[in-house]
Protein backbone atom coordinates (compact mmCIF):
# COMPACT_ATOMS: atom_id res chain seq x y z
CA UNK A 1 0.00 0.00 0.00
CA UNK A 2 1.26 3.47 -0.79
CA UNK A 3 2.21 5.57 2.21
CA UNK A 4 1.40 9.26 1.88
CA UNK A 5 2.97 11.72 4.33
CA UNK A 6 1.68 15.28 4.40
CA UNK A 7 3.04 18.23 6.42
CA UNK A 8 0.67 20.48 8.32
CA UNK A 9 -0.97 22.99 5.99
CA UNK A 10 0.19 26.58 6.39
CA UNK A 11 -3.00 27.90 4.83
CA UNK A 12 -3.47 29.55 1.49
CA UNK A 13 -4.45 32.82 -0.14
CA UNK A 14 -7.10 33.30 -2.79
CA UNK A 15 -5.88 35.00 -5.94
CA UNK A 16 -8.15 37.51 -7.66
CA UNK A 17 -8.26 39.26 -11.00
CA UNK A 18 -10.72 41.37 -12.95
CA UNK A 19 -13.06 39.53 -15.28
CA UNK A 20 -16.02 40.65 -17.33
CA UNK A 21 -19.64 40.32 -16.14
CA UNK A 22 -20.26 37.77 -18.90
CA UNK A 23 -17.42 35.57 -17.69
CA UNK A 24 -18.61 36.03 -14.09
CA UNK A 25 -22.05 34.80 -15.12
CA UNK A 26 -20.58 31.77 -16.86
CA UNK A 27 -18.49 31.03 -13.80
CA UNK A 28 -21.60 31.11 -11.60
CA UNK A 29 -23.29 28.61 -13.91
CA UNK A 30 -20.20 26.39 -13.90
CA UNK A 31 -20.01 26.59 -10.10
CA UNK A 32 -23.64 25.47 -9.84
CA UNK A 33 -23.04 22.55 -12.19
CA UNK A 34 -19.88 21.59 -10.33
CA UNK A 35 -21.56 21.74 -6.91
CA UNK A 36 -24.42 19.57 -8.15
CA UNK A 37 -22.10 17.01 -9.78
CA UNK A 38 -19.79 16.82 -6.77
CA UNK A 39 -22.68 15.45 -4.72
CA UNK A 40 -22.44 12.24 -6.76
CA UNK A 41 -18.79 11.67 -5.89
CA UNK A 42 -18.14 9.55 -2.82
CA UNK A 43 -14.73 9.33 -1.16
CA UNK A 44 -13.82 7.11 1.77
CA UNK A 45 -12.75 9.17 4.80
CA UNK A 46 -9.11 8.12 4.33
CA UNK A 47 -9.07 9.07 0.64
CA UNK A 48 -10.85 12.37 1.30
CA UNK A 49 -8.40 13.28 4.07
CA UNK A 50 -5.38 12.41 1.92
CA UNK A 51 -6.68 14.44 -1.01
CA UNK A 52 -7.50 17.49 1.12
CA UNK A 53 -4.16 17.32 2.91
CA UNK A 54 -2.28 17.23 -0.38
CA UNK A 55 -4.34 20.06 -1.89
CA UNK A 56 -3.84 22.30 1.14
CA UNK A 57 -0.20 21.51 1.82
CA UNK A 58 0.99 22.58 -1.64
CA UNK A 59 -1.45 25.53 -1.71
CA UNK A 60 -3.12 24.64 -4.99
CA UNK A 61 -6.00 27.06 -4.52
CA UNK A 62 -3.51 29.92 -4.22
CA UNK A 63 -2.02 28.69 -7.50
CA UNK A 64 -5.39 28.80 -9.29
CA UNK A 65 -6.54 25.18 -9.15
CA UNK A 66 -10.03 24.84 -7.66
CA UNK A 67 -10.79 22.20 -5.03
CA UNK A 68 -13.51 20.82 -7.31
CA UNK A 69 -11.04 20.25 -10.16
CA UNK A 70 -8.57 18.60 -7.81
CA UNK A 71 -11.21 16.36 -6.22
CA UNK A 72 -12.32 15.11 -9.62
CA UNK A 73 -8.70 14.46 -10.58
CA UNK A 74 -8.04 12.57 -7.36
CA UNK A 75 -11.19 10.49 -7.78
CA UNK A 76 -10.08 9.36 -11.24
CA UNK A 77 -6.49 8.84 -10.16
CA UNK A 78 -7.61 6.48 -7.39
CA UNK A 79 -9.98 4.70 -9.79
CA UNK A 80 -7.26 4.09 -12.38
CA UNK A 81 -4.78 3.07 -9.69
CA UNK A 82 -7.20 0.55 -8.20
CA UNK A 83 -7.87 -0.85 -11.67
CA UNK A 84 -4.14 -1.19 -12.31
CA UNK A 85 -4.33 1.15 -15.31
CA UNK A 86 -1.50 3.28 -13.93
CA UNK A 87 1.98 1.78 -13.73
CA UNK A 88 3.62 4.90 -12.28
CA UNK A 89 1.58 6.26 -9.39
CA UNK A 90 3.96 9.01 -8.30
CA UNK A 91 2.68 11.74 -10.64
CA UNK A 92 -0.73 13.27 -11.26
CA UNK A 93 -1.06 15.86 -14.04
CA UNK A 94 -4.08 18.17 -14.21
CA UNK A 95 -4.92 20.51 -17.10
CA UNK A 96 -7.63 22.85 -15.85
CA UNK A 97 -9.43 24.08 -18.96
CA UNK A 98 -11.92 26.06 -16.90
CA UNK A 99 -9.14 28.64 -16.58
CA UNK A 100 -8.07 31.19 -19.17
CA UNK A 101 -5.47 29.98 -21.65
CA UNK A 102 -3.37 32.93 -20.45
CA UNK A 103 -3.02 31.29 -17.03
CA UNK A 104 -0.58 28.58 -16.00
CA UNK A 105 -3.24 25.89 -15.90
CA UNK A 106 -1.18 22.68 -16.16
CA UNK A 107 -0.18 21.25 -12.79
CA UNK A 108 2.18 18.28 -12.36
CA UNK A 109 1.98 16.97 -8.81
CA UNK A 110 4.59 14.69 -7.26
CA UNK A 111 2.38 12.68 -4.94
CA UNK A 112 5.15 10.65 -3.28
CA UNK A 113 7.11 13.75 -2.30
CA UNK A 114 4.07 15.95 -1.69
CA UNK A 115 5.02 18.83 -3.98
CA UNK A 116 4.14 20.61 -7.18
CA UNK A 117 6.95 20.04 -9.67
CA UNK A 118 5.56 22.03 -12.60
CA UNK A 119 2.94 24.71 -13.21
CA UNK A 120 2.85 26.01 -16.75
CA UNK A 121 0.81 27.05 -19.76
CA UNK A 122 -1.05 24.51 -21.89
CA UNK A 123 -3.00 24.99 -25.12
CA UNK A 124 -6.46 23.73 -25.97
CA UNK A 125 -7.78 22.82 -29.40
CA UNK A 126 -8.35 25.46 -32.07
CA UNK A 127 -12.06 24.71 -32.30
CA UNK A 128 -12.52 24.45 -28.54
CA UNK A 129 -12.56 28.23 -28.06
CA UNK A 130 -10.45 31.38 -27.90
CA UNK A 131 -9.15 32.49 -24.52
CA UNK A 132 -11.46 30.01 -22.80
CA UNK A 133 -12.17 26.44 -23.89
CA UNK A 134 -15.89 25.67 -24.03
CA UNK A 135 -16.34 23.01 -26.74
CA UNK A 136 -14.94 19.50 -26.63
CA UNK A 137 -15.00 16.49 -28.91
CA UNK A 138 -13.69 12.96 -29.34
CA UNK A 139 -14.16 13.11 -33.13
CA UNK A 140 -11.23 12.89 -35.55
CA UNK A 141 -10.45 16.14 -37.35
CA UNK A 142 -12.62 18.14 -34.95
CA UNK A 143 -9.56 20.15 -33.84
CA UNK A 144 -11.10 20.16 -30.37
CA UNK A 145 -9.74 19.02 -27.04
CA UNK A 146 -11.17 15.96 -25.30
CA UNK A 147 -11.85 16.02 -21.57
CA UNK A 148 -11.29 13.27 -19.06
CA UNK A 149 -8.67 10.83 -17.87
CA UNK A 150 -5.67 9.60 -19.82
CA UNK A 151 -2.70 7.38 -19.09
CA UNK A 152 0.58 8.50 -20.62
CA UNK A 153 2.33 6.11 -22.99
CA UNK A 154 5.62 6.11 -24.89
CA UNK A 155 7.51 8.95 -26.53
CA UNK A 156 8.60 9.54 -30.11
CA UNK A 157 10.32 12.21 -32.16
CA UNK A 158 7.90 14.00 -34.49
CA UNK A 159 7.55 17.34 -36.24
CA UNK A 160 7.34 19.05 -32.84
CA UNK A 161 10.38 17.20 -31.47
CA UNK A 162 10.02 14.92 -28.47
CA UNK A 163 6.31 14.07 -28.08
CA UNK A 164 4.31 11.93 -25.67
CA UNK A 165 1.43 9.67 -26.66
CA UNK A 166 -1.57 9.40 -24.32
CA UNK A 167 -4.26 6.74 -24.02
CA UNK A 168 -7.81 8.05 -23.48
CA UNK A 169 -9.45 5.94 -20.77
CA UNK A 170 -13.07 7.05 -21.24
CA UNK A 171 -15.13 5.42 -24.03
CA UNK A 172 -17.00 7.95 -26.13
CA UNK A 173 -15.24 10.84 -24.42
CA UNK A 174 -11.53 10.57 -25.23
CA UNK A 175 -10.83 7.00 -26.33
CA UNK A 176 -9.95 8.09 -29.89
CA UNK A 177 -6.90 9.99 -28.63
CA UNK A 178 -4.41 7.56 -30.15
CA UNK A 179 -6.25 7.50 -33.49
CA UNK A 180 -6.41 11.31 -33.49
CA UNK A 181 -2.70 11.53 -32.59
CA UNK A 182 -3.46 13.57 -29.50
CA UNK A 183 -0.06 13.99 -27.84
CA UNK A 184 1.79 16.25 -25.45
CA UNK A 185 4.37 18.27 -27.37
CA UNK A 186 6.16 21.58 -27.27
CA UNK A 187 4.99 24.54 -29.37
CA UNK A 188 6.19 28.08 -30.06
CA UNK A 189 2.61 29.34 -29.80
CA UNK A 190 2.45 28.50 -26.07
CA UNK A 191 4.66 30.85 -24.07
CA UNK A 192 4.89 33.43 -21.32
CA UNK A 193 5.39 36.09 -24.00
CA UNK A 194 2.05 35.32 -25.61
CA UNK A 195 0.37 35.33 -22.20
CA UNK A 196 1.82 38.75 -21.43
CA UNK A 197 0.61 40.10 -24.78
CA UNK A 198 -3.01 39.29 -23.85
CA UNK A 199 -5.77 38.07 -26.13
CA UNK A 200 -5.43 34.30 -25.99
CA UNK A 201 -2.79 31.63 -26.23
CA UNK A 202 -2.07 29.92 -29.51
CA UNK A 203 -4.15 26.80 -30.03
CA UNK A 204 -3.43 23.27 -31.19
CA UNK A 205 -5.30 20.73 -33.28
CA UNK A 206 -6.54 19.15 -30.06
CA UNK A 207 -3.24 18.38 -28.34
CA UNK A 208 -2.35 19.68 -24.85
CA UNK A 209 0.68 21.55 -26.22
CA UNK A 210 3.11 23.10 -23.73
CA UNK A 211 5.90 25.71 -23.93
CA UNK A 212 8.63 24.45 -26.23
CA UNK A 213 11.43 25.08 -23.74
CA UNK A 214 9.66 23.03 -21.06
CA UNK A 215 8.40 20.16 -23.20
CA UNK A 216 11.32 17.75 -22.81
CA UNK A 217 11.34 18.06 -19.03
CA UNK A 218 7.55 17.64 -18.77
CA UNK A 219 7.46 14.65 -21.10
CA UNK A 220 10.39 12.91 -19.41
CA UNK A 221 8.77 13.38 -16.01
CA UNK A 222 5.30 11.99 -16.78
CA UNK A 223 5.87 9.47 -19.60
CA UNK A 224 5.17 5.73 -19.43
CA UNK A 225 2.10 5.19 -17.27
CA UNK A 226 1.12 8.27 -15.23
CA UNK A 227 -2.33 9.80 -14.85
CA UNK A 228 -3.35 12.87 -16.87
CA UNK A 229 -6.68 14.64 -16.31
CA UNK A 230 -8.09 17.34 -18.59
CA UNK A 231 -10.82 19.16 -16.66
CA UNK A 232 -13.70 21.46 -17.45
CA UNK A 233 -17.01 21.70 -15.51
CA UNK A 234 -19.00 20.70 -18.58
CA UNK A 235 -22.23 19.07 -17.42
CA UNK A 236 -22.31 16.33 -20.05
CA UNK A 237 -18.82 15.19 -19.06
CA UNK A 238 -19.29 15.40 -15.30
CA UNK A 239 -22.52 13.41 -15.45
CA UNK A 240 -21.44 11.05 -18.24
CA UNK A 241 -17.99 9.98 -17.04
CA UNK A 242 -18.10 6.41 -15.76
CA UNK A 243 -14.84 7.01 -13.94
CA UNK A 244 -16.22 9.94 -11.95
CA UNK A 245 -19.59 8.32 -11.35
CA UNK A 246 -18.49 4.72 -10.91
Amino acid sequence: MRKLIFPISLGFLCSSFSISPAVQALNRIDDAITASSLKNIRFSPVVADAATALYNSIKLEQLGLSKAAFDYAWKGYEYLLNNKSISRSNYLTICDFSQSSLKKRMYIIDIENNKLVTQTYVAHGRNSGGEYANRFSNKPESLQSSLGFYVTANTYIGKHGLSLKVNGMEPGINDKAMFRTIVIHGADYVSAGRAAAGGYMGRSWGCPAVPKEEANSIITTIKNGTCLFIYHPEKSYLTGSKILNG
